[in-house]
């Protein structure tokens, strides 16, 4: 039951009906035994500054950030932490005594998940397809995680270039258009491939990104940051070529249990939060 001592959390972003976030963090929070209440807040980008402001003026312990704020959101702050700084983009602000501080964790989604079905990417080659903002929190996590070199294969490489140009700094990184037979045939090499793209996201199930599975080996493992469907066609492609696959569900409990501890300096019950997950999706 809220309290006038209720801490208040919450997200923003605009459309924000269908976020998950409410469902997966009050969950946590009961399951904590915590005196806090998470809402989403529609905020068009217009409003943004004030909302910012509003939300830090009412004593709000911190608060997620979705599309299309991400990015928007971090002259607003009062500091950023290296990730999201070098990914450019915000998914979580922490109100300590009014000052806000941006984080990005889908970098520990997205690597921990990894880490933890056994795949080490230390030395390793990776091939992402995409390169919009969910490919730079990837490359960034595979770059801390030591990954020994990247391949990208995109739809508009001139679009992408500065992307793969920003992150040459860091790693061994090179830039194809998908259709290229170098980077179709150079996924042979690949240890892991990574969906980043939306294609396959429900209710465009059928869409993915060009894979020519004759090239993929079988030890290669596959991953696609899209949690619904549970299996995409690219990762249904994958499985019937022998991959050991993984979606993108991990990434998101990962994520918002990173948030949850620095907010609230607890770790989150994962196991409760993907329950409250697979109950909302109906799964």
């Amino acid at each position: 039951m809220n309290t006038g001592k209720t801490k208040n959390l919450g997200i923003i972003g605009f459309p924000i009906e269908h976020s998950l976030s409410p469902v997966l963090q009050n969950a946590a929070l009961t399951a904590a035994g915590l005196d806090f209440s998470y809402i989403a807040m529609p905020v068009r980008a217009k409003n943004l500054e004030s909302a910012v402001r509003g939300i830090q003026s009412l004593g709000f312990r911190g608060f997620n950030v979705t599309i299309p704020h991400k990015t928007a959101i971090m002259p607003f702050l009062n500091s950023v932490d290296e990730s999201a700084r070098i990914i450019g983009a915000v998914n979580t602000v922490v109100n300590d005594k009014g000052q806000l501080c941006g984080y990005n964790t889908d970098v520990i989604g997205f690597s921990e998940a990894l880490i933890s079905h056994g795949f080490m990417p230390a030395g390793k080659t990776a091939a992402l397809l995409g390169a919009g903002g969910a490919a730079r929190a990837v490359i960034w996590g595979l770059v801390k995680s030591k990954i020994g070199s990247i391949r990208i294969g995109v739809r508009n490489v001139e679009k992408a270039r500065p992307l793969t140009d920003f992150f040459n700094q860091y790693v061994d990184i090179e830039l194809f258009d998908w259709e290229d037979a170098l980077f179709q045939k150079g996924l042979a090499a690949a240890d892991l491939l990574v969906n980043t793209t939306p294609l396959g996201m429900n209710p465009h199930a059928e869409a993915m990104p060009l894979v020519k599975w004759e090239y993929v080996d079988a030890r290669t493992f596959v991953y696609d940051v899209i949690y619904t469907p549970e299996k995409t066609k690219f990762l249904l492609m994958a499985e019937k070529n022998g991959n050991t696959i993984l979606n993108g569900m991990e990434m998101l409990l990962g994520q918002g249990a990173a948030a949850f501890k620095l907010w609230t300096g607890k770790s989150a019950d994962v196991g409760v939060m993907a329950a409250a997950l697979h109950k909302a999706l109906g799964i």
